[in-house]
């Protein structure tokens, strides 16, 4: 016998919408709720612009090196040299995001090798406040991460950088871009000057 499931018998109980749509069904059987309806994939032409901070070290000099080593990674991933990641502030990553970011990531020194002692320390705290707080706003917090390399990574840096570009395509667009995210609705609300 087969552990296996007939996939005409899941097919026939999720009904002709597949499950996303029985879901939202049973849900507004129940009194008072108000089924949200399936998210649309996001357009296949979708580009996501990502901004990178790195640091003047090891961060901007992976850069550098993945640029020596031929190591492609895509063209939409602005980069953003500071001076260490400690220097790294909430408001540089909520800006970006502000001004159009759909993500953003920090490359930082190597855990232990700051050329700042423990700049990157400071970094990462900061990255995991702004993670929270984009996520009391209404955003996916997995929009931000921090990466640690060394100068001579170039390959790891170039590969970061398309794994972080191809989490932001499937996340699609941040809610961002034309207005403010609604927390109670997870949707964004357009400025008084947009709508």
């Amino acid at each position: 016998m087969s552990t296996q499931p007939d996939i005409e018998a899941v097919a026939a109980a999720q009904g002709p919408l597949g499950p996303r749509a029985t879901q939202a069904a049973s849900e507004a059987s129940e009194p008072g709720l108000i089924p949200r309806p399936p998210e649309a994939p996001p357009p296949d032409d979708f580009q996501p612009e990502i901004t990178a901070f790195t640091c003047n070290y090891c961060g901007y000099m992976a850069a550098d090196t993945a640029g020596a080593l031929r190591a492609s990674y895509p063209a939409n991933i602005k980069l953003v040299r500071l001076p260490c990641t400690g220097k790294t502030d909430l408001q540089y990553l909520l800006d970006a995001f502000e001004q159009g970011a759909d993500g953003a990531y920090v490359v930082a020194c190597g855990l232990g090798n700051c050329h700042h002692e423990r700049g990157n320390e400071r970094g990462r705290a900061r990255v995991q406040r702004t993670k929270a707080l984009l996520e009391a706003i209404g955003l996916e917090p997995e929009r931000l991460d921090m990466f640690f390399v060394s100068g001579g990574m170039g390959a790891t840096f170039a590969e970061i950088a398309r794994g972080m570009a191809g989490r932001i395509r499937a996340l699609g667009p941040s809610p961002l871009r034309n207005g403010r995210p609604d927390p109670q609705r997870g949707a964004a609300v357009l400025p008084a000057d947009k709508a």
